[in-house]
């Protein structure tokens, strides 16, 4: 069996100097079929350990009910892992940050109104024990000290850049070690004095994340915690992006030129990310600071060695040369590829429908006196219609909200009046009635992924106190669309554009073995792309930067194959366009 400790210097591995040399690539971003190209590239680039996260909101979805199974399968990944010959770092949370949706804690946690979150708290505690018992069965027979390939454990994620409750901490320490978790525990976080006041827990290796000035963070490291080997834990070789932002990208030279600079300071490095993947579905975080809210892309490619699609790059080769010049022998030769591409060109989405109108044969309203959170209506991802009836007299009013998040479009008597997108646009809409005219009001509200970084955690999707005027107005249907089960659309031949939320639906077929691909609706404005049933993710046009969505091979099929697009502000056109290279800005 083998062992890895540290002493005051090294790690070591079965008592000998040991060096990580890791990459982060998280299971849940990746379709399970590419984990093994995806891990046998990370090995032939000379790496010795992967590194990933584990998302509780997708793993226990429902309170209560935990789903371990085909891509959410983390045994299968580790072992995948390890019958490369790779270790494997887990940071199990609770709380993960990742630019992930609400920080990967589940939505249905919004509910408890008066539980903190990330502390000594007990309701808080026991709802994260009830969860890591259940992942801790998956994984603590995989531990290094179990005959397994997992050699270290993170102690939450970054606390020190949220809080400084150390019995919190140690109440976490204390449910992995009831778990059966006796491998080398650590915490890792910034190195900013607060965050080193808040994060790191007495007794325990600390490791510090950065992407610049090694020699001085770890300087401020030394300093803090002397006596302990050096580790990089988050090498941010690139960045996320933002929609209304560029898309992040750095020089192939520069990143390997600091990375070889951490090894010859004799630090192990993690990169974060290796290879980003991609935030499928609505599982994109936000980050939000004062009243700028910015949610986070679909594409997760992060500038990554691997492109989201898997793809070599030339930081890949550049950190290649590094390895192999740091273990002063030339590494085996590369076996791994990239996939293959296709560009299926153009298709015509040939069906169509008006939200508005179908919206009854796919969701069951809710009826509520006030308009609630999505959250309270067992609602965690996608839209919410917003719908009643509005009765005069009343004279010109604006119509406003004690809370929108985080986009919303609004119609009266089925016309589309304007929209709102928190803290970055508001049309000035109002309404006057006669005595007894009445209008039926529908307001559509989009979730555009919460808040996964800082103090404002506690972000509730939906709208609250809709009012004209200082007068709040009462009984409403709800609506709850997550666009899983679109059976019930009732489809017409599509026409022409509509400035309405409209489902585009149409075929395309695929002669023998399906290829990766990118789709560019460009005749569409802002929505998502589902494919054969699997929900690609979100785009936006008119905020750019990604104008392309990663469609990997596995979701495609040989013959025909189903595109359905929701598009919350109408389209242009029914033509959308597959490309064999992505367009993220």
């Amino acid at each position: 069996m083998n062992t890895f400790t540290h002493d005051e210097k090294n790690f070591l591995m079965n008592g000998k100097p040991y060096t990580v040399i890791s990459g982060a690539m998280h299971y849940f971003r990746i379709p399970r079929e590419y984990w093994y190209d995806r891990l046998l590239k990370l090995k032939e680039c000379g790496f010795n350990t992967v590194e990933t996260y584990v998302c509780w909101n997708l793993h226990e979805k429902t309170e209560g009910e935990f789903d371990f199974s085909g891509g959410l399968d983390i045994g299968e990944y580790a072992d995948t892992a390890a019958s490369l010959g790779l270790n494997l770092i887990l940071r199990p949370g609770p709380y993960i940050c990742a630019e992930w949706d609400l920080g990967g804690l589940p939505a249905w946690l919004l509910t408890y109104e008066n539980m903190p979150f990330r502390c000594n708290d007990k309701l808080f505690l026991e709802k994260c024990e009830r969860f890591l018992t259940e992942l801790f069965k998956h994984i603590t027979p995989r531990l290094i000290t179990h005959g397994g390939n997992i050699i270290m454990v993170q102690i939450e994620n970054e606390y020190g850049s949220y809080g400084d409750d150390k019995e919190y901490l140690n109440a976490i320490v204390d449910i992995y070690k009831k778990c059966g978790v006796d491998c080398q525990l650590y915490t890792a976080d910034g190195t900013d004095k607060f965050m080193l006041g808040g994060g790191p827990l007495p007794g325990y290796l600390s490791v510090s994340n950065f992407g610049s000035n090694p020699a001085g963070n770890f300087k401020n490291m030394d300093e803090f915690r002397p006596g302990q080997p050096k580790m990089c834990g988050e090498y941010w070789c690139g960045w996320f992006d933002h929609w209304y932002d560029i898309h992040h990208v750095r020089s192939s030279n520069e990143i390997a030129d600091v990375f070889k600079e951490m090894l010859e300071m004799g630090a192990s490095v993690n990169f974060y990310m290796f290879h980003g993947g991609t935030n499928f579905g609505f599982m994109n975080g936000a980050n939000c600071f004062g009243d700028n809210y910015e949610p986070t892309v679909t594409s997760y490619d992060y500038n990554a060695p691997l492109t989201e699609a898997g793809d070599f790059t030339p930081a890949y080769y550049a950190i290649r040369d590094v390895v192999a010049d740091f273990l002063k022998e030339p590494l085996p030769e590369l076996t791994a590829k990239n996939t293959e591409k296709k560009a299926y060109g153009r298709v015509k989405l040939i069906e169509s429908s008006k939200l508005l109108d179908t919206v009854k044969s796919i969701s069951k309203p809710v009826h509520t006196a006030a308009p609630k959170f999505m959250e309270d209506i067992g609602q965690s991802y996608g839209y919410t219609l917003y719908s009643t009836t509005v009765t005069g007299p009343l004279e010109e009013l604006e119509l406003g909200f004690e809370t929108m998040h985080d986009r919303a479009v609004v119609y009266i008597n089925g016309e589309k009046k304007g929209w709102y997108e928190r803290a970055r646009h508001e049309d000035k809409i109002t309404l006057s009635l006669e005595k007894d005219e009445t209008v039926s009001l529908d307001i559509l509200c989009e979730n555009m992924g919460r808040v996964n970084y800082g103090v404002n955690l506690r972000d509730r999707k939906g709208l609250t106190g809709i009012r004209f005027g200082q007068r709040f107005h009462y009984g409403w249907d709800m609506y709850p669309l997550e666009m899983q089960e679109l059976g019930g659309v009732e489809y017409k031949p599509y026409e022409n554009g509509c400035d309405d939320p409209v489902f585009l639906r149409g075929e395309f077929e695929i002669k023998g073995k399906p290829c990766d691909t990118f789709i560019m609706p460009s005749q569409q404005r802002h929505g998502i792309v589902i494919i054969n049933g699997f929900n690609l993710g979100r785009y936006y046009n008119a905020a750019g930067p990604q104008k392309t969505l990663f469609v990997p091979a596995p979701v495609l099929r040989e013959g025909k194959n189903e595109i359905v697009i929701f598009d919350m502000d109408g389209c242009d056109g029914n033509e959308v366009e597959f490309l064999d290279e992505p367009v993220l800005g």
